[in-house]
């Protein structure tokens, strides 16, 4: 899924060095994410902090 680099969730750990989903899933839920049984995350929120300037112009 490449919308999770834009996804306010997708958080970066510095004691692994790597970035992950920060979001709590229960198993049935992961199994369903990552089967790709979802068309879009239903966890994604806009990471993009100017979007709401855009919004104002």
């Amino acid at each position: 899924m490449e919308e999770c680099t834009l996804c306010a969730n997708y958080t970066y750990d510095m004691e692994f060095s790597e970035y992950y989903c920060d979001i709590n899933m229960d198993e049935d839920d992961f199994m369903r994410f990552i089967s790709n049984n979802y068309k879009s995350c239903p966890y994604f929120r806009n990471g993009d902090e100017y979007e709401i300037v855009r919004k104002q112009i």
